[in-house]
C-alpha cells in the first residue's frame, strides 16, 4: 500500500474593481430599520420527537394554559404527550411594514424535541422590545435537517430542531413613524471610508444642482431632505438611492486556513522581496511477507509486516524574486509559476506579511 501526503488545491478569487454601485447598496438609511421580534409557543403534530415532559416541564404548563383557554380542562390530569414541543419564535418587523402583511418567522426548540419536522406551529403572539405584540405567527414548520435512528444507529443530517415558516407572521400592529415629516436624514456607509463618502456627497450634490448632501465623516453623509425641492422626502430618497457611485476599497488579504482559500483585492501591492519554497512529499509502503511451516512440520503460517517509511523534497525547490510595487496579477503569476500549494500559499504571505513587503491589510481566519 502507497500512501502520499499532498495538499489540497487553491481556492483563488481575484476581485476586480467593483465599477459604479448604486448608492443604495453602499449606504444604510438612517431611522429607515427593521425592528426585531420574538415570541414562545408551542409546535404539536411532531411524530414522536417532541419534549420529554419530565425533562421540560414548562412544556406542560404552557399546553395545559392553551387547552383552558379553550375550554378544556387539564388540571390534576396525566397528559404527556411526545408530539408537542416548546420553541422560541422570532421574527424581524421590516421598516414600514403595515397591519396585515406577512412576514418570516424562524422557529427553535428549547426543551429536548429530537425533530420539528411536520409540526405546526399554534398561534404565537410577536413581542417587540418594548413588551407590545406587533405580529402573530402561526402555520406548519419547514425544518432544517433530518434525523433517523435505529436500535443501535442514529444520524442526524442538517438541524432537524429549528425551522423557518414562510410568510408565517402577520403583522398587527404598526410603528408610529411619520417619514413625510423628515427634513433630514444620514446616509451611514456600511464599509466606512472617506473617498467613498466624498464621492456620494459630489453626486448627489450633481444630481440636484446645489448643496444638499455633507460628508461628516468616514462613514457618515448628510442630506438636507428640504432643500431638494422634490415633492416629499421618499421622492428625493428614491432619487438619491438610485444614484451610481465607484467604492473605495482597502487593499486587504484575507485567509481562511481551515479551506485554504486566499482572497486578495485588486489593490495588494508587495515590495521587493526573494521568495523560496519548496515541498515535503511522505511515503509509506507496506510490502507484508508470509511465512509457512516446513511441509510435515509443526506451525502456524503467519503475516510479517514490512515497512518502508520515508520522506524527501520533491525536485524543482526554486527562488523568485518579486520586484518592488508588484501588483496582484503579477504576484499570482509568480507564486502560480512556483507551482506553490495552497497552505505553503498561506505560508508565503505570512513571511512576506512579517517581513513588511505585503503593503495590504492581513487577516487571517
Amino acid at each position: 500500500m502507497r500512501i502520499i501526503v499532498t495538499l489540497w488545491l487553491l481556492l483563488l478569487a481575484l476581485p476586480c474593481h467593483a465599477g459604479p454601485i448604486r448608492i443604495k447598496d453602499l449606504v444604510e438609511f438612517d431611522g429607515v430599520r427593521g425592528n426585531d421580534l420574538v415570541g414562545y409557543g408551542l409546535v404539536v403534530g411532531l411524530n414522536g420527537t417532541g419534549d420529554g415532559i419530565r425533562n421540560a416541564p414548562f412544556t406542560e404548563e404552557i399546553m395545559a394554559n392553551l387547552l383552558e383557554r379553550l375550554g378544556v380542562n387539564v388540571t390534576g390530569e396525566e397528559f404527556r404527550p411526545k408530539n408537542v414541543a416548546a420553541v422560541f419564535v422570532t421574527a424581524t418587523l421590516p421598516p414600514f411594514a403595515r397591519s396585515g402583511a406577512r412576514i418570516d418567522v424562524t422557529v427553535s426548540a428549547i426543551g429536548d424535541a429530537k425533530s420539528l419536522l411536520g409540526g405546526t406551529l399554534i398561534m404565537t403572539p410577536l413581542n417587540g422590545a418594548d413588551g407590545q405584540i406587533y405580529a402573530v405567527a402561526q402555520g406548519t414548520i419547514i425544518a432544517g435537517g433530518v434525523s433517523a435512528e435505529g436500535e443501535a444507529a442514529k444520524v442526524v443530517q442538517g438541524v432537524p430542531t429549528a425551522g423557518v415558516i414562510p410568510s408565517g407572521a402577520r403583522v398587527e400592529r404598526e410603528i408610529e413613524f411619520d417619514f413625510s415629516t423628515t427634513s433630514s436624514v444620514r446616509l451611514a456607509l456600511r464599509q466606512p471610508d472617506f473617498t467613498t463618502a466624498g464621492r456620494i456627497e459630489s453626486v448627489i450634490n450633481r444630481e440636484f444642482g446645489r448643496a444638499v448632501a455633507v460628508m461628516t465623516d468616514a462613514g457618515t453623509v448628510g442630506l438636507d431632505l428640504a432643500r431638494t425641492g422634490m415633492a416629499s422626502p421618499a421622492h428625493a430618497l428614491g432619487r438619491v438611492e438610485n444614484l451610481l457611485v465607484e467604492p473605495e476599497t482597502r487593499a486587504r488579504v484575507i485567509v481562511d486556513q481551515r479551506s485554504g482559500t486566499i482572497v486578495m483585492g485588486a489593490d495588494v501591492r508587495i515590495s521587493r522581496v526573494a521568495v523560496a519554497q519548496g515541498n515535503l512529499t511522505l511515503t509509506v509502503e507496506e510490502a507484508p511477507v508470509v511465512v509457512q511451516p516446513n511441509p510435515f512440520g509443526e506451525g502456524e503460517t503467519v503475516v510479517v509486516p514490512r515497512s518502508s517509511v520515508g520522506i524527501a523534497k520533491s525536485p524543482g525547490t526554486s527562488m523568485a524574486e518579486v520586484q518592488g510595487s508588484t501588483s496582484l496579477s503579477e504576484v499570482v503569476s509568480g507564486l502560480n509559476a512556483l507551482g506553490v500549494a495552497p497552505h505553503d500559499m498561506i505560508d508565503i504571505l505570512k513571511s512576506i506579511n512579517a517581513a513588511g513587503a505585503l503593503h495590504a491589510e492581513f487577516i487571517v481566519q
